[in-house]
């Protein structure tokens, strides 16, 4: 989802590509910057997809048939039964050609300006919180539900333009608009999970706000400028404080679905 940000963020990333990053890494404009975990992640996600359509069989209905989906596509039910890896795994799944398209085409470009400013670490590290918080915020949902796609991390990346677009003083009205109208999809579209977007949005808004705020966070408390070191440590420990809020809200979920759904077998857990 969200496949028009392309119009929002292009020319912010020609327009920086001689700034140094709002994260405080080194400036990128010194040569041609390469995002590699942005490729590799379109990669991993492609590669996934041709894996489903071989073993169903089926290009525009890759879902069907394939165990590969049915063993990583969320379905709150199964991961309480503790089936955990779906929390990420299904973050690589798409329900078709389009869906993948989409999102891939969101990451590309979202993506690519995100590495460029964060760093590729901390990028991936955010990456990875707003997927398993669109993750947690589905385990939220309906316990027989089948959720799958990057679409909650595409909205922590549109969370994390809407931060650097601030933090560097521009404006962030376009991308702001651009989450507003995927919003509103998500609400008035059947089938598409309005909680995972919204809990990838929420990770990646706070984690990058983390990141890129960290200078400004430590003076209000009194901590004089220094190594860069300092701030980039207290940057990642907020990015371990959202990881660990969002595992406690999975394992809070957890222990109450499995006392729920006790009784149930596996068979009657699995809809497909």
């Amino acid at each position: 989802m969200g496949f028009h940000c392309v119009d929002c963020v292009a020319a912010d990333r020609r327009a920086q590509a001689a700034h140094a990053p709002a994260a405080g890494t080194a400036a990128a404009g010194t040569g041609l910057f390469r995002p590699v975990i942005t490729y590799v992640l379109i990669a991993l996600n492609v590669l996934i997809y041709l894996i489903t359509v071989v073993q169903s069989g089926d290009l525009m209905n890759n879902q069907v048939g394939s165990s590969l989906f049915n063993d990583w596509s969320l379905i709150p039910g199964l991961v309480a039964d503790g089936e955990y890896f779906r929390l990420l795994g299904s973050g690589f799944l798409h329900f078709g050609p389009i869906h993948l398209l989409a999102n891939m085409y969101a990451l590309y470009v979202v993506g690519g300006l995100c590495e460029q400013a964060l760093g590729r670490w901390r990028y991936l590290a955010i990456y990875l919180l707003s997927l398993l918080g669109g993750a947690a915020a589905v385990m939220y949902g309906a316990w027989n539900a089948q959720t799958a796609g990057a679409s909650g991390a595409v909205f922590g990346l549109f969370g994390a333009v809407l931060i650097l677009l601030v933090r560097n003083k521009r404006s962030p009205a376009m991308i702001g608009t651009v989450i507003v109208l995927n919003v509103v999809i998500s609400l008035t579209v059947p089938g598409i999970s309005l909680a995972g977007h919204l809990g990838g949005l929420v990770a990646g808004t706070v984690a990058t706000a983390a990141v890129a705020y960290a200078p400004e966070i430590l003076r209000t408390v009194g901590v004089r400028p220094g190594s860069p070191a300092l701030f980039n440590r207290f940057g990642i420990g907020v990015l371990v404080v959202i990881g660990a809020a969002e595992l406690t809200m999975l394992a809070v979920q957890i222990a109450q679905m499995r006392a729920d759904i006790a009784p149930l077998t596996y068979s009657q857990i699995l809809i497909f």
